[in-house]
């Protein structure tokens, strides 16, 4: 009931602003709705946008493939509003997500409430190069992470990120760039924040969340902030790299991910707690259509293994620590298809009792608007411990308007 009269609100304010305006200057693409007030006191830009999704799947016995397993599946589907209030150095994002899988991960934390707020941040220019950010959305993490899903050169990320990732939390970050010399650019990113990721009421239980990420343009900007956004739609007419690091250290750390998982709670209802460190070092290069990204993640715990009050007595909970290798590239012809493919490779520490994983990826796109109407199509291949594991296809398409 509360999310139709939400929905039903937003529509009818998107009905009262429309009905405002006699032709709408916008196109497809660039948001369903930009409005800004006469005084030019604030501006808003509605942005719904949708995936779709096929998987079939394929699981080796150890002598051959079985039957596949199917399913359809609407991945994601969000509402996003995004512009500046009061001046144009005071900005906004609210990002709204509908799908089940945006919704999921209730529990007695957030009140086992449904976690519809994905990014609800403002952000202050408040002198020349300085930002200062409030609010929850994602933090200065690795890069394929912060890249929009809408903006992925494959059907989904990889599994370096499913694993390693520091996501969204709830915070303040600091922001600022630096001009080096010539075409040179250097932006420095700095957050606290609360340490146990997005939509968390009752907390908090650990302690705070610390994020440091430096990123190095040496040969400049690239083209509509291509360095966020996979493949080279741009056509970078010169060589363009950004080469980033990021340490994250998460004190106290409560969740066997830090910022997702379980929490480790022990039975007499107290919660463990150890410090996580992760750090990433990433790269993304475009030049004629060509994109390349790399990443390699690292995650510690000073005790990865949970234990009850004792110290002793383990609780069956186990930080997930290991690293990750994943690189990533892709070719875009001038018809606005694009093959591209990726390797990754995941290896867990030996408390966490996984077994090692590699993957193989090759997809197809089209892109039909860029990345705002698209049909991606990929299949992977996945050993894990180094026997045939699973053959994996997907295909979906996108739409944004």
């Amino acid at each position: 009931m509360k999310l139709k009269i939400t929905l039903g609100a937003i529509f009818l304010f998107a009905l009262n602003v429309t009905s405002a305006q006699e032709i709408s200057d916008t196109s497809f693409g660039n948001g369903l709705i930009n409005f800004v007030a006469k005084d030019s006191s604030f501006s808003i830009k509605f942005a719904p946008r949708f995936q779709v999704r096929s998987n079939s799947s394929w699981n080796h016995d150890g002598n051959q493939y079985g039957s596949p397993e199917h399913n359809f599946i609407v991945r994601r589907a969000r509402l996003k509003f995004d512009g500046f209030a009061y001046s144009p150095k005071l900005k906004y994002k609210l990002e709204l997500g509908l799908s089940n899988r945006d919704l999921a991960g209730a529990n007695d934390f957030n009140r086992n409430t449904p976690r519809y707020i994905l990014d609800a941040v403002v952000m202050w220019n408040f002198s020349g190069n300085w930002e200062l950010w409030a609010g929850q959305t994602k933090l200065p993490g690795n890069v394929e992470r912060v890249v929009s899903s809408g903006n992925l050169q494959l059907i989904n990320r990889s599994l370096l990120n499913s694993r390693f990732n520091i996501d969204r939390d709830l915070g303040v970050q600091l922001r600022h760039k630096t001009n080096l010399g010539r075409n040179f650019l250097m932006r420095e990113k700095f957050a606290i924040s609360q340490g146990e990721g997005r939509n968390v009421s009752e907390g908090n239980e650990g302690g705070l969340q610390y994020t440091a990420r430096l990123e190095f343009l040496p040969f400049g900007t690239f083209k509509s902030k291509g360095d966020y956004s996979q493949s080279d739609l741009k056509r970078e007419e010169k060589p363009k790299l950004m080469v980033g690091f990021t340490y994250n250290y998460n004190q106290d750390a409560v969740r066997e991910r830090g910022f997702a998982g379980d929490y480790m709670i022990r039975t007499d209802g107290t919660i463990y707690e150890t410090d996580q460190t992760t750090i990433f070092a990433d790269a993304m290069f475009k030049y004629n259509g060509f994109s390349f990204m790399g990443e390699y993640a690292k995650r510690t715990a000073d005790e990865a293994i949970a234990t009850e009050a004792d110290g002793t007595t383990p609780t069956g909970d186990i930080v997930l620590t290991g690293n990750a290798l994943n690189l990533q590239a892709g070719y875009l012809f001038k018809s606005n298809y694009e093959i591209a493919a990726r390797y990754t490779t995941v290896d867990y520490k030996n408390e966490t009792g996984e077994l090692p994983v590699q993957q193989y990826t090759l997809g197809v796109n089209k892109f039909v608007v860029g990345h705002k109407l698209k049909v991606q199509s990929d299949i992977s291949y996945t050993t894990l411990d180094g026997n045939e594991n699973n053959i994996r296809f997907r295909l979906g398409f996108d739409i944004h308007f």
